[in-house]
């Protein structure tokens, strides 16, 4: 029962939010350097906001996930403009993009002294710049996380630079933002949000704050993500930002699990969503579990959880665990989740994915370490 719980130091939500960025912002800086998506016509409604207000800006793009050529250009963005905040406005591509920028602005040395994997990991010594996380869709909840993750594509591998300074001073969450989300990017980042806190609910860092969040975010998502993708209604749309988030609150808190240890480097490796690569590895990786855990640890106290979550989704309360993971397929297939073998990914290469995903901090948190032969056999299943 001994855990701590850290997040943003303020979170504000509800539609209609961002109609008082300005007043939050001026309280932060007055030169902003606003970390946007490939499409910035999107952060009008914030630009206007700011105008009005008398903060000036300038504009960083990403166009896809950042690398870390992206994020050392976003520095220098950020020094040139003399910004004293940050705001990150878009997908987790954006925020990543943003906390990154944000702490190696004030943090001296090559972005590598401070990424895991292939750099030192070192800490940040230095309080990064004020960072605000505007999210545009609901998924990743990397607007309450401590960390980004960038894609180094020469080395196939999605690597995270990480720090509970990076944690956003303000994440602001305005649900009228993802209404006009298409149904693809809607079914990818909601079966992210999914994922996220499922993995989270079972993971073995898991505590009394963390499941209260995972229980409540597994309801909102599973009774309105099919609403959101086939109508895009506005209830539906809170449902999934306030599970989205709590996604983002339970994983910076707790760990998540093989789903993401093995997306991360799939999505390093391949041009594949990441939440439609989660998607289609969260039934395999539940069943995996479930096997294992009841041959090697009947008594782990995830097993209960599996059950939790199979009436969460269903809303039944006799559901069995088998039903839970049904219904996970049942909704992969409405949404139009790809199998894995759509991205190229070949029998061969089982190998090498799975020595990469094995060494990844999502894998630790696991409610039980699977074999080589177990992690083979939910890449197979996903293939199809």
């Amino acid at each position: 029962m001994n855990f701590e719980f850290a997040t943003a130091s303020r979170i504000i939500f509800g539609p209609g939010a961002l109609d008082n960025i300005g007043m939050h912002a001026t309280r932060m800086g007055h030169k902003a350097l606003v970390v946007a998506g490939k499409n910035v016509q999107r952060a009008e409604r914030l630009f206007s906001q700011m105008a009005e207000n008398h903060i000036s800006w300038d504009v960083f793009s990403v166009s896809g996930e950042p690398k870390i050529g992206t994020i050392q250009e976003g520095v220098g963005a950020a020094r040139k403009a003399k910004a004293d905040l940050i705001i990150g406005f878009g997908g987790g591509s954006a925020i990543d993009a943003a906390k990154a920028i944000g702490a190696l602005v004030t943090n001296p040395g090559d972005i590598l002294e401070y990424l895991e994997v292939i750099g030192k990991g070192n800490p940040l010594q230095n309080q990064p710049l004020a960072i605000i996380a505007i999210p545009t869709t609901a998924g990743t909840g990397s607007e309450v996380t401590r960390n980004a993750v960038l894609g180094v594509p020469e080395s196939g591998l999605k690597i995270s630079m990480r720090s509970e300074k990076m944690l956003p001073q303000l994440a602001l969450i305005d649900p009228e933002l993802t209404y006009s989300l298409p149904p693809d990017v809607t079914a990818s980042t909601g079966m992210d949000a999914l994922t996220q806190l499922i993995e989270a609910f079972v993971s073995n860092r898991a505590n009394p704050m963390i499941d209260a969040l995972c229980r409540d975010g597994i309801y909102r998502i599973a009774r309105s993500l099919r609403d959101a993708y086939w109508n895009g209604e506005d209830s539906a749309r809170q449902d999934m930002c306030l599970g989205s988030l709590f996604g983002g609150l339970a994983l910076a808190n707790a760990k998540l699990g093989a789903d993401h240890g093995l997306a991360g480097v799939l999505g390093g490796r391949y041009s594949a969503p990441h939440g439609s690569v989660c998607a289609r590895l969260l039934p395999e990786v539940m069943q995996v579990n479930i096997h294992a855990l009841l041959q090697r640890d009947p008594q782990n106290p995830s097993i209960p959880k599996y059950r939790e979550i199979a009436c969460l989704v269903t809303q039944n309360q006799d559901a069995t665990i088998e039903d839970g993971i049904r219904w996970v397929k049942g909704l992969c297939e409405e949404l139009g989740i790809q199998s894995l073998s759509n991205y190229g990914i070949k029998i061969e290469d089982y190998q090498e994915i799975i020595t990469h995903a094995q060494k990844a901090s999502s894998m630790q948190g696991n409610p039980i370490k699977l074999t080589q032969a177990e992690l083979s056999e939910i890449l197979t299943n996903a293939m199809d």
